[in-house]
């Protein structure tokens, strides 16, 4: 269901806040249908990023280490991706 959602235990240096995050709003996205957000849908979307993202900390603090790091990168710290944020941020 989320295969884009790449694993964020055992990363290092360890998951940010914002690859939390990120990874959160794509399994939000993901089940509930929502691309773009509305009045209607922009509360309990953001409700459900908060919560998730918080659980998933949660989750990654609790368990043990991994024994091998992630065989792929979140995507936050992919260049492309670092790339088009940093264009993005200075056109905006």
């Amino acid at each position: 269901m989320c295969r884009n959602i790449t694993p964020l235990r055992g990363l290092e240096p360890a998951a940010t806040s914002d690859e939390i995050e990120a990874a959160a709003r794509q399994f939000v996205r993901k089940v509930s249908g929502v691309q773009s957000l509305s009045d209607s849908t922009r509360a309990p979307f953001e409700a459900a990023v908060a919560e998730i993202a918080a659980i998933t900390t949660r989750l990654l603090t609790e368990l043990p280490p991994r024994k091998q790091p992630p065989s792929t990168l979140p995507p936050l710290r992919r260049p492309e991706v670092q790339a088009r944020l940093a264009a993005k941020s200075r056109a905006g």
